[in-house]
């Protein structure tokens, strides 16, 4: 590490930081729906999904190889690319965690890394049929097959405990919810991970500190594992709230099949060096679950705003990845600058979330600033919801109502349940 400039070494930083924002973003993936049905406590849950990242980390590098030799050419590459890459990927990571989206870290990174990457040797330096095959491809493919695994599964699930005590089932799939969780954060571990371990190592390929092709260094595997262990301890509460409670109402047996197929198309990926985004993959699972229900019905009008922002974020990232790289090509001072831009880009949205904070004892409630037609938009998603919302509100008790149908002139502002007031008695 003697080899280690001072710009690599801010590099290598701004890599873990990005790590760190990545742990907390995509806590939700392997705890919202644990958390949403009561399985575990929120502190209980991310500490233990933290845990299992840093486990997670250790098991491969198929990820990190497909990064750090696949998606851009090494050769000509320079240090202030990955920075600048860097950039976009922290800034569009904490917006989307601002407004509570789980948009995907990964293609966050990948964006940045693809615009930045562009803006400094041009489109040639990007590897078209990687991108393609193990970014592109494996966005599309997985959330459908995490979906249509989750929906059956769910399904499976219902029919097997039809006839069996709801109570004792409710019970047991809480137990196995807990285990599912923990593979899912295994998962994450094993690809998430990875993507800054890969990110780091091209870093040091750039630099001449390691050979091209190399394997990532043991200190860097340590270094990666313990940033998104530590940023997943923190936990995205605004995530978690969305993933949880904002696309579907889920019960345990829902959410136990959403994180098993969520897990097994993870840790599937990963063996094969697809470089998928977990966010993706686990939203998929969740959507499968709610429609696998009978009577279930999955919040579109939340699900729009995802896809919306999946749609967004490789070409968001890039290009805030390429106007950094285009401040950084102009020398010390613009590296400087873009330092200085996203310490304060990542203040701000830091200062704008206090407005609204949400946390550990209030992620399970509802949000408590929708605006009515938000509501409107969101309340369909439940049964009894929508036909409470198609019923006159009943009065606060049957005397009253009674009074009322006597009295159809009597004002109802303020009188209706005052119980000072006479019966027949006008304002």
């Amino acid at each position: 590490m003697e080899h280690i400039t001072l710009l690599l070494a801010i590099v290598i930083v701004t890599a873990l930081v990005f790590d760190f924002t990545n742990g907390f973003h995509d806590t939700a993936n392997a705890m919202a729906t644990t958390i949403s049905t009561g399985a575990l406590k929120p502190k209980t849950a991310v500490a233990m999904s933290a845990v299992l990242n840093l486990v997670g980390a250790f098991l491969s590098v198929e990820v990190a190889k497909t990064i750090s030799g696949g998606i851009v050419n090494e050769d000509g590459l320079k240090t202030e690319v990955i920075f600048a890459a860097l950039v976009g990927a922290i800034l569009w990571n904490l917006l989307t965690w601002l407004v509570g989206l789980p948009s995907s870290s990964s293609h966050a990174l990948f964006g940045g890394l693809i615009g930045a990457a562009v803006m400094s040797m041009g489109w040639s330096s990007v590897n078209g049929g990687t991108v393609v095959t193990k970014v592109l491809l494996p966005a599309v493919a997985a959330p459908l097959v995490a979906g249509i695994a989750s929906l059956l599964a769910t399904r499976l699930t219902y029919r097997i405990s039809k006839k069996t005590d709801q109570k004792a089932t409710a019970k047991g799939y809480r137990a196995g919810q807990i285990a599912s969780a923990g593979l899912v954060s295994l998962a994450h571990g094993t690809n998430d991970a990875q993507k800054t371990m890969g990110i780091i190592t091209l870093a040091l390929i750039t630099g001449g500190v390691i050979a091209p092709h190399a394997d990532p260094p043991l200190w860097v595997i340590v270094s990666a594992g313990i940033a998104i262990a530590m940023g997943t301890y923190l936990g995205g509460w605004r995530i978690i709230r969305t993933m949880g409670k904002g696309l579907t109402e889920l019960a345990p047996q829902q959410g136990f099949a959403a994180q098993t197929s969520a897990a097994t198309a993870i840790l599937a990926s990963s063996h094969l060096g697809f470089s998928l985004s977990t966010t993706q993959v686990c939203s998929g699972g969740v959507m499968g679950a709610g429609l696998g229900r009978k009577g279930g019905v999955v919040r579109w009008s939340t699900a729009s705003r995802m896809f919306i922002a999946w749609g967004l974020t490789l070409p968001a990232a890039g290009l805030v990845g390429a106007g950094a790289e285009f401040l950084t090509k102009q020398g010390p001072w613009g590296i400087g600058l873009t330092a200085a831009l996203l310490v304060t880009g990542s203040g701000i949205i830091w200062k704008l979330s206090r407005r609204n904070s949400i946390d550990h004892t209030n992620v399970t409630a509802d949000e408590p600033h929708a605006a009515p037609a938000q509501e409107a938009q969101e309340a369909p998603g439940v049964v009894t919801t929508a036909i409470a919302a198609v019923t006159p509100p009943p009065a606060g008790t049957v005397e009253s109502a009674e009074s009322e149908a006597k009295v159809p002139d009597r004002p109802k502002a303020g009188a209706v349940n005052d119980p000072a007031r006479p019966a027949g008695a006008t304002l």
